[in-house]
């Protein structure tokens, strides 16, 4: 199934592609690639461990790129490695979307737009949490995501747990992370916030279909669990080290021997023969 991509010279001018990690999305995922496919051919298909007709579904598009490995290792390890795998086919930005059909194509251009080698920035499509058939339970989760993001960060955002995205995939190079499933797309906010990305938002639409339609691969009671574990280890490390290291580069900055007053503090020391007092 040959489609041209009508926005294929913007995505390639800027090096950005579309990054689709799939576990069991037989039903929704060919859907998906077609709409995509309307918009690019640079599209990136991570097949994480899927059992069911996946693979047959990938097969009716040769022209997606198409990284497939078994068992199944969970969301966080299939976006790290397509990551990775974008990085290797030359790609600076991905923006991720997820193959259960929840997330419009249309919605591509608002990210692509916004990628810029000048300001590299995270940007998560926020979605309306208030619309018809939306879960609750996705509602209390994105609350309580939101609330430790802004304890570990100190940023206020309206939805931290939307997986479109736009990754600016050259500024995270040598980053480690050490998350394999959905809380993945909490460490990777945070932990790039604390490097000096910044944290962007747009909103973007989303489908939700019935609950008798509707297929999630997500486990309350485990993955809830594990984002507890992960958030607890984050808050240690934003107080014990990174809130007050902000607050010193703060403190030293005000005393004019920061960035800008360096040329200053360097003309004091030379006056007097010594270094100014820090």
């Amino acid at each position: 199934m040959e489609q041209q991509g009508t926005y294929d010279l913007q995505f390639a001018e800027r090096n950005v592609c579309v990054l689709i990690p799939t576990y069991n999305n037989a039903g929704t995922l060919g859907t998906v690639l077609e709409q995509v496919l309307g918009y690019t051919r640079h599209v990136i298909v991570v097949n994480d461990g899927s059992t069911d007709n996946t693979a047959a579904v990938l097969e009716r598009f040769p022209q997606v790129n198409v990284l497939s490995y078994e068992p199944n290792r969970g969301k966080g390890i299939a976006l790290r490695r397509g990551f990775r795998y974008a990085v290797e086919q030359g790609y600076d930005f991905a923006i991720t979307m997820d193959a259960d059909g929840q997330h419009y194509a249309s919605d591509l251009l608002t990210f692509l737009g916004k990628a810029d080698k000048n300001d590299p920035t995270i940007l998560i499509g926020a979605r309306n949490l208030h619309q018809e058939n939306m879960p609750g339970k996705n509602t209390f989760a994105n609350k309580f995501s939101n609330f430790w993001f802004y304890v570990e960060t100190g940023l206020k955002g309206p939805d931290t747990q939307s997986g479109y995205r736009l990754y600016p995939l050259f500024a995270m190079k040598g980053m480690r992370f050490m998350c394999t499933k959905y809380e993945f797309e909490i460490e990777v906010l945070v932990r790039s916030s604390w490097k000096g990305i910044r944290i962007g938002w747009v909103p973007v639409g989303v489908y939700y279909p019935p609950a008798e339609e509707r297929v999630s691969h997500f486990r309350p009671f485990r993955d809830f669990s594990r984002i507890s574990v992960l958030n607890t280890v984050l808050v240690t490390i934003a107080f014990l080290y990174i809130h007050p290291a902000t607050c010193c580069v703060s403190s030293f900055l005000k005393t004019g021997c920061g960035i800008s007053g360096g040329s200053n503090c360097w003309q004091r020391e030379k006056a007097t023969g010594r270094r100014p007092p820090r």
